[in-house]
């Protein structure tokens, strides 16, 4: 994509650059989150943290989700802008979409961070034994590990899959991505995350939390 920054085209955008907005919407939402939002939900629910943890992941979760759908939407832009201008066979080539077309994605992914990671950890810390806190921490951390495992199984899965399908040909994760379809496995994501979240609700519904007072 044209990662170029301004007119002049003399600051090019590196594409791991990209992964700082995810860390620069942590930081701004934040405050606000803090400052803002949970008072307003204190005020309109009457309750001491505003929503409860459980409702906070699961805000995430549907933030997440809906970074996917948005990931899938822009990468399936890309590539008919790439088939339009004739780059399909050309993966060194840049196609004429703004980089700034993912920018909502990783926004979206920054806030799906503030509301479900920090929930879960809250969740963990205030959900266990008094003297088992640090415990609780170090569990939700591995939650994220294995998210990270399954998440490479299932690259992984797919990857194989797709290529088997094609007769040994390009899978959706093609060396050129003018000729992959990352849009399918965002669609994938997107509905794997919903599906995550249907079953939250249901089980969260349903939970009973250990301290009352501190929902």
């Amino acid at each position: 994509m044209d990662r170029r920054v301004g007119g002049g085209g003399g600051l090019v955008l590196p594409s791991a650059g990209l992964q700082c907005l995810v860390s620069f919407t942590y930081i701004a939402v934040l405050p606000v989150y803090d400052r803002m939002v949970v008072p307003l939900a204190r005020r309109l629910t009457g309750g001491g943290g505003g929503i409860t943890m459980l409702q906070r992941i699961g805000a995430g979760m549907a933030t997440a989700c809906l970074a996917m759908a948005v990931a899938a939407l822009v990468e399936a832009r890309r590539l008919r802008v790439a088939r339009d201008a004739g780059l399909v066979d050309r993966p060194g080539a840049t196609v004429p979409m703004g980089v700034w077309w993912l920018v909502p994605q990783h926004v979206l992914v920054g806030v799906a961070e503030v509301l479900a990671v920090i929930g879960l950890e809250e969740f963990f810390y205030d959900q266990v034994a008094g003297e088992l806190h640090s415990v609780g921490l170090a569990v939700s951390q591995g939650v994220m590990g294995v998210g990270s495992y399954a998440s490479g199984a299932l690259v992984a899965a797919i990857d194989w899959a797709t290529a088997a399908r094609s007769g040994g040909g390009e899978s959706w994760f093609a060396d050129d991505l003018n000729r992959a379809h990352l849009d399918y496995f965002y669609w994938l994501l997107a509905a794997l995350a919903a599906l995550e979240v249907a079953v939250f609700v249901y089980l969260a519904q349903r939970y009973d939390y250990k301290n009352k007072s501190k929902p």
